[in-house]
């Protein structure tokens, strides 16, 4: 038997941005139901690896309406991010429906979208707004022989802790924050190469005895509405207080280029050089993961949302958030996906007329 809701509005995804984006659908007294696919409403954040911890402290990393509770210049630990997103949820008058996969979005003409799940639920509603992020779809880029790697290949999705790579020869792939900090604790426990295209980028975690996040906020530049400015998002910077320097300083791990190609047994590098290796772990980041929009028209033919801003530029009443770049240089994180939350939230009107869809365009 199928179970039919009708709702002012249907997000799709209980994680940080699903979550921000119920605060301020409920705030005008729109009536909506949340979707999500796991068990509750935390996002990823249960999936990432176990020694993760926030580049930005715990004052710049709440959601709109509730401080992320604790000593404000602490930075908060993976699992304490869990615990608060349970808590903001909670705290929601938003009907939250965990194990429930967004299975197909289709859009109904004046009435909106009608969203099938993976539970038979029908939801009917004028406005959806996709905030499955892209922990979904991780990016792995495909080099010459890999098919032929006799090793481990994974992402940095599926990494959890050191203990599995004992003894190992790993080589991590990339130059951003999480890639830096697998390599640096794998390296305590096992020999690895970091390997990237470019080296990389260091910015002090504490400019002049402050947080950098102090010094985005006070300046605008965290907040400021610059994605159209960005043709590719950029690879983030990698902030330190001194650690990561000193242990790619040290060789643990060693920095080399970017291999170019896979052998059997390991990978050969740019200078011709061979070396074994166990495992690649390629933390290379994610595309966004919006399955359920397959075949709407909202997609690009790679997967990518037609939008600006976070509104579609295809389907009045329709929305996204927690893309990298959506708006800001904060956009597909803790402390900014509020703001990309409000801007969406106020510009989303539930119409199908044409002339509403010149006007988003």
């Amino acid at each position: 038997m199928t179970t039919e809701y009708t709702c002012d509005a249907v997000v799709i995804g209980g994680g940080q941005s699903g979550l921000a984006a119920a605060h301020h659908l409920t705030n005008q007294g729109l009536n909506t139901a949340i979707l999500e696919a796991a068990h509750e409403a935390t996002g990823s954040w249960p999936r990432y690896y176990d020694s993760l911890t926030l580049f930005s402290p715990a004052r710049y990393s709440a959601l709109p309406g509730r401080r992320f509770p604790g000593d404000p210049d602490r930075y908060p630990h993976r699992d304490e991010v869990i615990d608060y997103l349970r808590s903001y949820a909670a705290g929601l008058d938003a009907d939250i429906h965990t194990d429930t996969p967004a299975e197909t979005v289709t859009s109904t003409g004046s009435d909106g979208f009608t969203v099938t799940t993976g539970t038979g639920a029908v939801f009917t509603a004028p406005r959806v707004i996709a905030a499955t992020g892209s922990f979904g779809s991780p990016f792995l880029p495909i080099l010459g022989g890999q098919n032929e790697f006799e090793g481990r290949i994974l992402h940095a999705s599926q990494y959890r802790d050191p203990g599995e790579f004992a003894g190992q020869r790993v080589v991590v792939v990339g130059a951003g924050n999480s890639a830096v900090q697998i390599a640096t604790e794998l390296a305590e426990a096992t020999e690895v190469v970091l390997a990237s295209r470019a080296p990389v980028n260091f910015v002090p975690q504490r400019p002049l005895g402050r947080d950098v996040h102090f010094w985005f906020t006070v300046t605008g530049f965290d907040a400021a509405p610059l994605a159209r400015l960005v043709k590719e998002a950029p690879t983030q910077p990698v902030l330190d207080e001194g650690r990561y320097r000193a242990a790619l300083a040290a060789g643990k791990p060693l920095r080399r280029d970017m291999f170019t190609a896979f052998t059997p047994e390991g990978v050969v590098w740019p200078d011709g050089t061979r070396t074994s290796v166990d495992a690649i772990v390629f933390a290379t980041g994610y595309r966004p993961h919006l399955p359920y929009l397959a075949g709407t028209g909202a997609l690009t033919e790679t997967g990518i949302p037609h939008q600006r801003h976070g509104l579609s530029t295809t389907h009045p009443g329709l929305g996204f958030l927690g893309l990298e770049w959506q708006r800001t240089p904060s956009s597909n994180s803790l402390r900014g996906v509020g703001r990309d939350a409000a801007y969406l939230v106020r510009r989303l009107q539930p119409a199908a007329t044409e002339a509403d869809a010149v006007r988003v365009r």
